[in-house]
């Protein structure tokens, strides 16, 4: 309601009480009059009835919506269904146009302010999680691996002659089969144990580039956020080895917005040498339903040039879910979240050290570097047998007990991926010395998360110390030990 019909209000009800019904819409209003003025995340969260005000306002503002509107083309934003309307708050056009997914829609000028607004936001998110200098991002209705194909193609335009994408190992499906997407033919470089640690081979790196030439080299594809005992890759070395050779260095950062050394790890690495994108998921970073990512650096002009080569419209519904989130928990609710998740992480490492000492098995090193902060790693060497079927089956065993997440790791596993075999796949290496256990203390774990998980893996441990070739797994187990 304006104040012209506020006025008219006064007519039939008590001025008094309409006067104070307008204050309250006004509040309402400032917020909404903050968030337009300053483009950033708020530092309180808002209360879901403003956050519906404000969506409602931008629904408003799309053509579907319009009282008069008379639609003749093949995309009116027409939807059969009234509950996916509601499930989209009647933002229907999506985001961007054919040429551009920042381009802004002239049926559409809710949604268009929509993805203006979650990319300015998200961007000052990430420049209070670490990466000050980043200087442009969008959020693109897509995954991590597909997002990182996205830049690879990008690059395609202007390294023409290039056939090679150098890639650090990390056993993860998705960033490999990114490269092999693009059409590029990725250069594994194996990396190097330093105690429990597994960790970039910048010499390997160097003798590949030397090897193949850096013109026909598309970019360093390196990582942050993995799974121990791999740390994050060496990226301000890699950083300072592309600024030397000329060659562009893209980061996959997938869950690394919640840790403040991956965070710092790229804004060294853009300091003293080259990144020019770095790709992050929103699910894993901001508790929002899988299916977006964020594509961020330190160059406008390549930002927008990465977005320019997405074709077609986009969905909005990763926008809009990540705009309400952060709307919900403003900057102090979501640095309250980090602060929350590193403090459970020490709390896993310590009840994972216990469990693994009383097992006769330890906490591999790499959890208590400075190098990692959401992933630990637990030795499995005395379940080791000749066909390590004891490791394979706890992995069974605890997700039967719905205990999700944990990763088992045997040894010498094979996978071949696009024709590339990957001996000791999982491990991050051909040869790691041990067979171990993953957990993680990712964004939104609880202390009853971690209590939960250690008591019912301590049973699956002593089960199979019992009868290490017959271990139960029983669905129904994991219900009785809360």
């Amino acid at each position: 309601m304006n104040s012209e019909n506020f006025s008219l209000s006064e007519k039939i009800v008590s001025s008094s009480y309409i006067r104070q019904g307008s204050e309250a819409r006004r509040g309402h209003e400032q917020l909404i009059r903050q968030l337009l003025e300053q483009g950033k995340c708020p530092e309180h969260g808002w209360s879901e009835s403003t956050i519906e005000l404000f969506l409602s306002e931008l629904a408003l503002m799309d053509s579907n919506n319009f009282l008069s509107n008379c639609g003749v083309g093949e995309r009116e934003g027409r939807v059969a269904s009234s509950l996916v309307a509601r499930r989209h708050y009647r933002l229907i056009h999506g985001i961007g146009r054919s040429g551009d997914i920042a381009a802004i829609q002239p049926k559409a000028a809710g949604s268009s302010l929509l993805n203006k607004l979650t990319n300015s936001i998200v961007l000052d998110i990430l420049r209070l999680s670490g990466v000050r200098s980043a200087s442009s991002c969008f959020v693109v209705p897509m995954a991590t691996g597909m997002s990182l194909t996205l830049c690879f193609l990008t690059l395609r335009h202007r390294r023409p002659k290039a056939q090679f994408i150098i890639w650090p190992r990390i056993d993860q499906k998705s960033c490999f089969k990114a490269m092999i997407t693009a059409g590029y033919e990725p250069v594994v470089v194996e990396n190097v144990l330093e105690g429990d640690e597994l960790r970039t081979d910048l010499e390997a790196v160097e003798r590949k580039i030397e090897e193949l030439g850096a013109e026909n080299i598309l970019c360093v594809h390196s990582t942050t956020s993995c799974f121990a005992p791999r740390v994050p890759d060496r990226l301000e070395e890699l950083a300072t080895l592309c600024s030397k050779h000329d060659i562009p260095h893209i980061v996959n950062n997938a869950y690394g917005v919640q840790s403040s050394k991956c965070m710092h790890l790229i804004q060294q690495g853009s300091r003293v040498g080259r990144i020019d994108a770095f790709v992050q998921s929103l699910d894993k970073n901001f508790m929002v339903p899988v299916g977006g990512a964020i594509i961020a650096g330190f160059d406008d002009a390549f930002i927008q040039e990465i977005s320019k080569m997405y074709p077609g419209r986009a969905s909005a519904s990763p926008s809009l879910d990540v705009l309400i989130t952060l709307l919900t928990l403003g900057a102090s609710g979501y640095k309250r979240l980090l602060s929350e998740r590193k403090e459970i992480y020490s709390f896993l490492a310590q009840e994972l050290k216990s469990l693994a000492s009383a097992h006769g098995e330890r906490l591999l090193h790499t959890p208590i570097t400075p190098f990692h902060w959401v992933s630990l790693t637990m030795s499995l060497s005395g379940f080791q047998g000749d066909n390590d079927k004891a490791v394979t089956q706890l992995g069974s065993m605890l997700f039967t007990r719905q205990v999700s997440g944990a990763r088992v790791i045997p040894l010498g596993k094979e996978q071949t991926i696009a024709g590339h075999t990957f001996r000791g796949f999982m491990s991050h290496s051909e040869a790691y010395p041990w067979p171990y256990l993953n957990a993680a203390s990712a964004v939104g774990i609880t202390r009853d998360d971690v209590t939960v998980c250690i008591k019912r893996l301590d049973k699956c441990l002593k089960s199979l110390k019992k009868e290490p070739r017959c271990a139960s797994t029983s669905a129904s187990a994991g219900s009785q030990d809360k």
